[in-house]
């Protein structure tokens, strides 16, 4: 069950990606909506899993969108930002998780946990965006001028990605059916 997941989930992150891209004057970069689908992986399947969906699927979008030579630098990129999703998911705030939300405990304090990860999760966006920073620098043909006109843009992206992410998953968590449900 977890391999579909990852599969459906990582087909998903390249479709985001691919679908809505809006250009980025001057670079050849895009925006796109797969930051959103990157941090949702992390925190639906866990920082391992999270990684892998979200790195592969996004370097995906990479190959088929003919991106070759950013393909490697993303899937690093988006594997981390998925990582470090997951990770915060997994950091307990009183005891629970705040990934581990389900419609049950939703009412409950969930506003101290929420505060938390809209807090932490753009941290796993600017990770994305550190290093796409050095990579673009680095790259042949890009340089520091490039890094620093598609800056404001990853910034954007990341946060945007997070916020939105984190209110996907909260969605589907409570529209998936509690165990008590499940049993009935």
């Amino acid at each position: 069950m977890k391999t579909f997941l990852i599969i459906l989930l990582a087909g998903a992150t390249a479709a985001l990606t691919i679908v809505v891209r809006v250009p980025i004057p001057g670079t050849g970069g895009y925006l796109n909506f797969g930051d959103i689908a990157v941090i949702f992986c992390g925190l639906f399947l866990g920082k391992k899993y999270g990684a892998i969906a979200g790195g592969v699927g996004s370097a995906l979008a990479d190959i088929i969108g003919g991106f070759f030579i950013f393909s490697p630098i993303t899937l690093v990129a988006k594997g981390l930002e998925g990582f470090l999703a997951g990770l915060i998911g997994e950091m307990r705030v009183d005891g629970q998780e705040l990934g581990k939300l389900s419609s049950r405990r939703f009412k409950g304090g969930f506003e101290g946990k929420k505060k938390i990860a809209l807090f932490l999760l753009p941290l796993a966006g600017l990770t994305m965006v550190a290093v796409y920073f050095l990579a673009e620098w680095l790259l042949p043909g890009w340089g520091l001028a490039a890094a620093i006109s598609e800056l404001p843009f990853n910034i954007a992206q990341a946060f945007v990605g997070s916020y939105i992410g984190y209110i996907v998953y909260v969605l589907v968590i409570l529209a998936l059916p509690r165990k008590e449900e499940k049993q009935a």
